[in-house]
């Protein structure tokens, strides 16, 4: 036994997930370095002014931002968090979801079940309680699972209650069969898929083809009012701040570490003790649940929600946004969410059809010659200009070294 003493602890002091550098090339510690405070009040601070530019400038004004730019910014904002939850489980333990569209829409349907049961008699057929596409469909009464859901705050445990449960009976399922790679993969997307076909249904009871949309107002207020389209926008600000700020901590701490170490070498972290399945199944949880929170806060601002959400082409723009932004380092997967939706709205306006074409290439481009990014352009820039500005300095100290073993 005293044999094994000293092999068993400098396996551990070397090889132990949770004291690692949870980095390999450097892009988690920048990621959880000096910039995630300036981000965050940089953010803040844009929506601040966008909507006091909204509330308080005339129109005529050079500086104002109109309701329409307002909801787009919000949305945007949502595609941002998304992008963050896919990056949490694809960057930090390596698992590439293509089903992350799921547990968004499941969270935005949450939040249209909420709006529809605000409409009251002020739909087209004027019924007090059911909407109106069930009345079109001759319903009698309404479904047991849509009891409850007038209220606001029943709505919003359900729309991070729902994607949390699917997530972890599809994680516990997967990765407790030790299900990995491209396989994974599929599998997400098939889930995906099938809630697409399952929500197409009008038996479902939940709007069919047409999904959700006429809403009226949210907690009281109007919905296509400017002060409630701000307020909304603002709201997805910070719960985006939010957000980034405790996943920042998260990743960064022990439990973070471990995570990393799963994401490097699974077996190796298996073989030192840890239960590598609840660690992704943990995390798997967490992400879904942001994802949800991104649907319950897009839907009210869009105005709609319907089986196209489920889209498995959805999830995989999903992920082409963080690898365009630079995947394992929060801020990236922000920055390529942003950045790919304005070009998006830009390039969709002048050539709609070519979009997914350029969609494609980007994706190739950014694989073959930016493999971490723009974030890992930076990284690389910042390295360069810092290489050149201390060569000089170590010329200077080279010459006057020499100069004095001459003397």
């Amino acid at each position: 036994m005293t044999m094994f003493n000293p092999f068993l602890s400098s396996t551990t002091s070397k090889s132990d997930p949770s004291t690692e550098d949870p980095s390999r090339d450097g892009s988690e510690k920048r990621a959880f370095g000096k910039h995630t405070a300036p981000f965050v009040i940089l953010l803040l601070a844009v929506t601040l002014l966008a909507s006091a530019a909204n509330l308080f400038l005339p129109e005529s004004s050079a500086l104002y931002v109109s309701t329409y730019t307002i909801t787009l910014l919000g949305k945007y904002l949502c595609y941002a968090m998304l992008a963050l939850a896919v990056d949490i489980i694809w960057g930090y333990c390596g698992i590439l979801s293509l089903g992350h569209g799921a547990f968004f829409a499941l969270g935005g349907y949450a939040m249209g079940m909420y709006l529809m049961r605000q409409i009251g008699d002020r739909g087209v057929y004027g019924n007090p309680l059911l909407p109106d596409f069930m009345v079109f469909l001759d319903w009698k009464e309404l479904p047991w699972f849509w009891l409850g859901m007038d209220q606001f705050w029943f709505a919003m445990i359900m729309a991070v209650f729902v994607p949390g449960v699917l997530a972890f009976v599809f994680g516990w399922l997967a990765f407790r069969s030790r299900v990995t790679g491209v396989y994974l993969s599929i599998m997400t997307q098939a889930l995906t898929y099938a809630l697409l076909l399952s929500f197409f249904r009008n038996e479902m009871g939940f709007g069919g083809n047409n999904g959700l949309t006429d809403f009226k107002e949210i907690l009281g207020f109007d919905l296509q009012s400017d002060a409630t389209r701000v307020s909304l926008f603002v709201i997805t600000a910070i719960m985006l701040s939010l957000v980034f700020v405790s996943s920042h901590y998260i990743l960064k701490s022990r439990l973070g570490k471990v995570v990393l170490a799963v994401r490097d070498g699974e077996s190796r972290a298996r073989f030192l003790g840890y239960r590598t399945q609840n660690y992704k199944v943990w995390l798997f949880v967490y992400s879904a649940i942001i994802a949800g929170i991104a649907g319950a806060l897009y839907v009210p601002q869009v105005g709609i929600i319907n089986p196209g959400e489920f889209s498995p082409i959805n999830s995989i723009e999903m992920v082409i946004w963080v690898a365009v932004g630079g995947r394992g380092t929060l801020i990236g997967a922000i920055i390529g969410a942003l950045l790919v939706n304005y070009a998006k709205t830009r390039f969709t306006a002048i050539l709609p059809e070519a979009w997914l074409f350029a969609l494609g290439a980007l994706f190739v481009l950014v694989t073959l010659y930016l493999p971490k990014g723009l974030m890992g352009l930076y990284d690389q820039l910042k390295a360069k200009y810092r290489t050149a500005s201390e060569a000089p300095s170590s010329t200077n100290d080279t010459r006057s070294t020499d100069k004095e073993v001459n003397q």
